[in-house]
Order: structure tokens, then C-alpha cells, then sequence
């Protein structure tokens, strides 16, 4: 293995908010990291006096994570790489794209955006051997491929992205003190999860907090329930036909996933009831999970959730998770929906393709998911790293998916997924049934195309 510690860190001190190589989280050599899969591609790369600029939407302590993971691409290949993070990301690098000041690579967490770029010519493809490496070795690789493949400008379908910290949504928290009480265990299929919901209402408790509030984004939430149950309703290629509008969003299959969702609204199921949920405030409803007694038992959320619990609650011994289950008469495997980050080539040279092999590497993985805060579908990533049992956990829901799909609605045009879809989510949990909501939605869709 060649050092090319000197020569990064003389480039370092000259951009603002880079990795420091000489700074390593990790010792190499030390712990129970990949190291082997390290020297490979340090003894194979060497970008001395090179930079790599990548721009995304991580600030502080993510923006720090991700640059004590990035510190091993410096210290293999003697380059350096200048991050910068920006709340206001995806308007910036619309800008710098435009202007033709783009760094070498964004980090996009909507891949309509990515699309976008592609279809205008203005991101590079990655090679077919990117896409076979990610069909080989990430859990559900084939989604991975789909997920971040687009039509360029010449109208043909490549891939254009690297998916590279993954979130999850189809998670249920619940508290293990709470479970233990009443007796309940954790359901494995989404029959014992409704007949769980049951006994939980007939033993005299509320089966569930459901909030739909979220200021100026209200209803966000619902639409979560309907793209995780229609993902185990229909097969995936209905969801993919309906989040591009192949299909109309009054499909009889997106009704029955509206209809399923209703089957969980009855008012004695939920925290305050029906029209409650409508309004209630998504971060305040996981606090029901841990009051004397339960005002809920079960909350769906993503893996963000318990930075809104109560303070000093801890995941593990007082807050868990469960995968929120698929049908087992439907037959339809274990599906994940979620988000992450796709890292496109916005100027392309010989260290951002370097850049680009390096995530495939374990240890570009392992540096961070050690840190926390970080999930990956890459099997040969060691588990062995993270921190705690409750990442180990919540990484294995992910590598054990068979379909990974991203949330609908952000995939959706504005006006839609994060306009008429939430307004309609509220609609339907104050009354309105299913097939109205979802026509209204469909009439909005077509009077935009």
C-alpha cells in the first residue's frame, strides 16, 4: 500500500471545508473495517495533485460524517476532495450546471432532478460495469439499477447515478415496555399485524398514532401508508407505471392501497381519532408510544423518527422498530420503501471516475456506517462496524428487501406529490373516499401533462 498522506495534506489547506487524510477516524489496520479492499484500490489509483469537488445537500454533523468516510479516497489516492453542503442544494446546482461552474459530482436526494439533468445532457453516464456492479452486489440490485437509470439526451436509458446512503420508511416504532405489558409480539406478516391492531382495540387500548400534520407539507405522511401498501398490493411495476402517470393515479390497483390504508382509520384505532390524525402534528405523535399508559402502541415513520422523541429516549431498551410486513397470501416479497442519495457526475475527469470506483469499495461504505446515520444495500459492507444492535437491524430490513423503491411522491411532479397528494391525504382522512380523492388527484395530474 502506497501513502500519499503529504501530498493531501499540502492540497487540503487550500478548500475550505475538506476532509483532513491525516486526521483518519478509523486507524488502518485497526477494527473490524475491510482494510484489504482498501489497499486494492489504493495499490491500483493514484491521483496525486488531483481535486475532486462535490457539492450535496449534507451540512453540518452529516457533512462532517461524510467527510471522515471521503478522508480514505485521499489518503488511497493522494487527491483531494473539496465537499461543500448547501440547504438550498437542488437550486444551486441548477445554477452552477447552467453557468457551467459545476463541481465534479452532486449528491441528489431527488432523482426527478437527476433526471432531468440527464434528459438536458448535462450529467455523464456511468458504464455498463457500474450497473452490473450494482446488480452483483447490492441487496435488490436490479431496483438500484432501475432506481438510478434515465434517459439521456438522446433519449436512450442509462445509468446516470450512484446510490450511496440509503434511507428506510417502511418501519413501525413501538415500545418494547409497552409490547411486554400487554403481551403482544411482533407480527411477521401484515395479517398478524391486522389482527394485532385488533386485539390491541379489543384489550381496551389504541392501536396506533397516526399524524398527518407537518405546517405548510400536512399530509406527507399519509401518503407514505399508501405507497408502502400498494408496494404490497401490487407488483412493483404498478407502482413504477403510477409514480410516472403510466397509469392513471385512479388505477383500480392505487384505489385498493387507498382502501387498505382506510382499514387502519377506524376511530377507535387511533390516538384522538380519525379527524385528529388529519391535523395532528407528525412530530408529536411518537410521544403517545412511551405515556402511562400507551396513548398508541404503534407509530409508522421512517428511520428519522426518533429525533422527535421525548428527551432521553433511547433506541433500544425504550424505543424499537419492526419492518412494517408484507401479505403473506399475496405473495409479493419483502418490499422497502425509502429515499437516498444518488451521486451524478456533473464534470466528468480521470479522479471523479476514480471517485466513483471508490464507492465501491467496503470501506467507503464501513467509514461511515461506524459513525452512525448511514445504511447500505452493499452485502460485503461488515455489519460488524456499526455502532449498535438497532443499526445492525434497521441495515439488515435493507439488505433483505427484495424490491426497494423510492417515496412516490417525491418522484411525482411537485404539483402533485407534494401538492395535490398531500391535500388529498387530509381529504381523506376527514371523509372523502378513496375514489373521489383519487380522481380529484388524477384530474389535477392530466390538466398539468
Amino acid at each position: 500500500m502506497r501513502s500519499h498522506l503529504a501530498a493531501s495534506v499540502a492540497a487540503l489547506g487550500l478548500f475550505a471545508g475538506a476532509a483532513h487524510a491525516q486526521d483518519l477516524k478509523f486507524p488502518i489496520g485497526e477494527g473490524p473495517f475491510s482494510w484489504d479492499s482498501y489497499t486494492e484500490f489504493a495499490d491500483a489509483h493514484d491521483y496525486s495533485g488531483e481535486t475532486v469537488s462535490i457539492t450535496g445537500p449534507w451540512t453540518g454533523p452529516r457533512a462532517a460524517q461524510f467527510e471522515a468516510a471521503i478522508a480514505y479516497f485521499e489518503e488511497a489516492t493522494g487527491a483531494s476532495v473539496n465537499y461543500s453542503g448547501s440547504d438550498s442544494f437542488e437550486q444551486d446546482i441548477v445554477i452552477s450546471v447552467e453557468a457551467n461552474s459545476a463541481p465534479n459530482i452532486g449528491v441528489f436526494e431527488q432523482p426527478g432532478l437527476v433526471a432531468d439533468l440527464a434528459a438536458r445532457g448535462q450529467i455523464a453516464a456511468l458504464d455498463t460495469e457500474t450497473a452490473d456492479w450494482l446488480s452483483e452486489n447490492y441487496a435488490s440490485g436490479d431496483s438500484w439499477v432501475g432506481l438510478s437509470s434515465f434517459a439521456g439526451a438522446e433519449g436512450d436509458k442509462q445509468l446516470f447515478a450512484f446510490p450511496y446512503n440509503i434511507d428506510l420508511k417502511s418501519l413501525v416504532w413501538y415500545s418494547p415496555l409497552a409490547f411486554e405489558d400487554g403481551g403482544y409480539e411482533i407480527p411477521e406478516t401484515m395479517e398478524e399485524l391486522k389482527a394485532l391492531t385488533a386485539q390491541i382495540a379489543e384489550d381496551g387500548g389504541t392501536p396506533w398514532c397516526i399524524a398527518l400534520g407537518s405546517g405548510a407539507a400536512t399530509g406527507w405522511p399519509g401518503t407514505d401508508w399508501i405507497e408502502d401498501l400498494l408496494l404490497r398490493t401490487a407488483e412493483p411495476e404498478i407502482y413504477d407505471q403510477w409514480v410516472t402517470h403510466e397509469i392513471a393515479f385512479d388505477h383500480p390497483d392505487v384505489i385498493a392501497a387507498f382502501e387498505e390504508f382506510d382499514w387502519f382509520l377506524k376511530d377507535e384505532y387511533l390516538n384522538g381519532g380519525r379527524s385528529n390524525s388529519a391535523t395532528a402534528d407528525f412530530r408529536d405523535s411518537g410521544a403517545g408510544l412511551f405515556a402511562v399508559p400507551p396513548e398508541c402502541y404503534m407509530l409508522k415513520q421512517g428511520t428519522f423518527m426518533p429525533s422527535f422523541f421525548p428527551e432521553g429516549t433511547e433506541v433500544g431498551p425504550d424505543a424499537s422498530f419492526f419492518y412494517f410486513p408484507s401479505y403473506a397470501e399475496k405473495d409479493l416479497g419483502d418490499p422497502v420503501l425509502g429515499a437516498g442519495s444518488l451521486f451524478a457526475v456533473t464534470e466528468d475527469s480521470e479522479a471523479t471516475r476514480g471517485f466513483i470506483e471508490f464507492l465501491k469499495t467496503p470501506i467507503a461504505h464501513e467509514a461511515w456506517m461506524a459513525q452512525s446515520g448511514f445504511l447500505t444495500p452493499y452485502g460485503a459492507a461488515n455489519a460488524e462496524v456499526f455502532p449498535s444492535d438497532a443499526d445492525r437491524e434497521l441495515n439488515e430490513i435493507l439488505t433483505d428487501a427484495t424490491v426497494f423503491r423510492f417515496d412516490g411522491s417525491d418522484l411525482m411532479p411537485g404539483e402533485i406529490g407534494a401538492g395535490a397528494f398531500w391535500t388529498g391525504m387530509v381529504d381523506f382522512m376527514t371523509g372523502d373516499d378513496a375514489e373521489s380523492v383519487a380522481s380529484d388527484i388524477e384530474d389535477r395530474w392530466s390538466s398539468i401533462d
